[in-house]
């Protein structure tokens, strides 16, 4: 049976474009277009559709207001269409917050043609929002850390300078690296992450995240050393590796050809990880769409790291942790609230003998 969606945006072109796109795929159908979240409303409760997507700024009622009330009264799956602007990308991370599964970006220039183009990532997304396990919507503003949200120091030191954190996410990432990042100690390794985003949201997903985390998060830049307390997020137009420069780790980034269809890609990462830092990375692959990272993370197993990945329970959609688990490279399956827990438990127990560059 045909997946049933329905389309919220004030523009009659965006609205065209997107019923032609998702028809032309067999497995999906366009059951309704509403012009404003109003007309919406009354559309959801005649059509029961399976997956919304919603645009973020339209008249009488905005989309990140409408998603509230929906995810309060009616959670289902939403498919935001987002603006490739800073504001776009703010308000994007925000309805992630509420529930919303994933994003679409808007192109800036030639929009109906752009859209086009993204025909099979926005089939894709349409998918993997009609299988997710949707998650509790966050309403309010993240409230400032207490000692006790945040894990203890690392007792270690050799964990914390010898050791790094290497993580991978796509569909409901945004949310689990924060969930995960949040908990971290000021003297936790460092940690290097690749999220499937455009270029104009990791710098805003990087922000976001350092103004809630005890550790420091920022987009990641060539050259920059990856030091403990400190995470880097790859941007939306490269992938992130990680080098070995004298007695450092470094992030370097590369504008090299899509992965597994994405740039920046989790496999990338790993692959570098495996090959750079080998049995002195932690791998953490979390909730996402497809199977980017699970040759990555298998590969850097090999090299000797010790790899977690998110449970099923607690992902947005099962797909990349399943596919690592599946390839062999995941040592333990952790549900999302305990994994901080779980990867500071195994650095605190480790022995020295165990950093070897």
């Amino acid at each position: 049976m045909a997946i049933k969606v329905l389309i919220v945006d004030d523009s009659a072109l965006i609205r065209s474009v997107l019923k032609e796109i998702i028809e032309s795929h067999k497995d999906l159908k366009v059951v309704g277009a509403a012009p404003d979240p109003l007309v919406a409303r009354e559309m959801i409760k005649a059509l029961n559709p399976d997956v919304i997507t919603l645009d973020v700024e339209m008249p009488r009622m905005d989309g990140i207001g409408f998603l509230e009330k929906l995810m309060r009264l009616r959670p289902m799956p939403v498919v935001m269409i987002s603006s490739l602007t800073e504001k776009g990308s703010d308000i994007t991370l925000r309805a992630l917050e509420l529930g919303a599964v994933d994003f679409i970006a808007k192109p800036k220039l030639d929009i109906s043609r752009g859209l086009k183009e993204y025909s099979q990532e926005i089939a894709d997304k349409i998918r993997a929002a009609a299988r997710a396990n949707l998650k509790k919507p966050t309403f309010q503003v993240q409230p400032s850390l207490t000692a006790d949200a945040v894990l203890p120091s690392l007792s270690n030191r050799v964990a914390s300078t010898e050791k790094l954190i290497i993580v991978g996410a796509s569909t409901g990432g945004t949310e689990a690296i924060k969930d995960f990042l949040i908990k971290l100690p000021p003297d936790c390794p460092g940690i290097a992450v690749t999220q499937h985003m455009p270029e104009a949201f990791t710098k805003s997903f990087a922000q976001r995240l350092d103004s809630l985390c005890k550790i420091s998060v920022k987009e990641a830049e060539n050259g920059d050393r990856i030091l403990p307390g400190h995470a880097f997020i790859a941007p939306g137009h490269s992938h992130l590796l990680i080098k070995r420069s004298g007695a450092n780790y470094v992030c370097e980034l590369s504008d090299g050809p899509l992965v597994n269809r994405h740039r920046p890609s989790v496999d990338v990462l790993f692959r570098s990880a495996a090959n750079h830092v080998g049995k002195n990375a932690i791998g953490v692959i979390l909730t996402g769409m497809g199977k980017d990272g699970a040759v990555g993370m298998m590969e850097m197993k090999q090299a000797g790291s010790y790899n977690f990945a998110q449970d099923e329970a607690s992902c947005v959609v099962f797909g990349m942790p399943k596919e690592a688990i599946a390839t062999g490279g995941v040592d333990e399956i952790v549900p999302l609230q305990d994994m901080a827990a779980r990867v500071m438990a195994y650095l605190m127990t480790m022995g020295t003998r165990a950093f070897r560059v």
